[in-house]
């Protein structure tokens, strides 16, 4: 198989050190098999607050080019963020995650979707807060709050928001490695080779995987 390896890093000077670069190629290097053949590497540079990715546009133009698969190194992060997972959903380019092999392009349509249902919940929550507060008669603003205060508060928010969020597609792969044959044991010990938590931040077993399945939206 070819394969074009697609790297991410956080900032410039982590591009240039290596630092989290490294750790992706050798991701990348264990997951190759002796008769695959891997391409020149893209290596997008993010500030965490830029949409734009040039360099994957740049990698799934060269992997449709060579007939090759784009090789993300670690896509458990890059799920939960919509600009990317739609890129790639919408790039008609075949593409292999290693630290999620059985992820698909369905798989990330579906994180697509869930990401972005999300996104507007929260909006749609946090106006309907505001609106039943002005209704009451509170008058809106942020009256004694430090900025210190804001941002912890932001923070909180986020957070649950990531929680919710990475629940909500944890119980997607446990719906899909269900529909595979897998035990629930065997699910299990994927979800935590992949780096998911309970929303309690625990290790999922057997009994918690098939709780987080039961209790999925249907």
């Amino acid at each position: 198989m070819i394969y074009v390896p697609y790297y991410r890093v956080s900032t410039a000077g982590q591009g240039k050190s290596g630092l989290g670069l490294s750790a992706q190629r050798e991701i990348v290097n264990r997951f190759l098999k002796t008769e695959d053949e891997l391409l020149p590497e893209f290596i997008e540079i993010e500030s965490g607050k830029k949409a734009n990715r040039p360099q994957l546009a740049a990698a799934i133009t060269f992997a449709k080019q060579h007939r090759a698969r784009l090789l993300i190194a670690k896509l458990d992060r890059l799920s939960r963020n919509v600009s990317f997972i739609f890129s790639l959903r919408n790039s008609e380019v075949d593409f292999v995650a290693c630290d999620i092999p059985d992820a698909n392009t369905l798989t990330v349509g579906i994180m697509a979707v869930l990401a972005q249902h999300e996104r507007e919940l929260i909006g749609e929550r946090t106006r309907a807060a505001l609106q039943a507060k002005k209704a009451q008669g509170h008058k809106l603003g942020m009256p004694n709050i430090t900025p210190e205060i804001t941002q912890k508060g932001l923070e909180i928010r986020q957070q649950n928001a990531r929680t919710h969020q990475a629940n909500l597609q944890a119980a997607e792969l446990v719906r899909l490695y269900r529909k595979e044959g897998l035990t629930y044991a065997a699910v299990a010990e994927r979800l935590n080779a992949m780096g998911n938590r309970t929303r309690r931040g625990n290790k999922f077993f057997a009994m918690s995987a098939q709780r987080l399945d039961k209790d999925r939206p249907k």
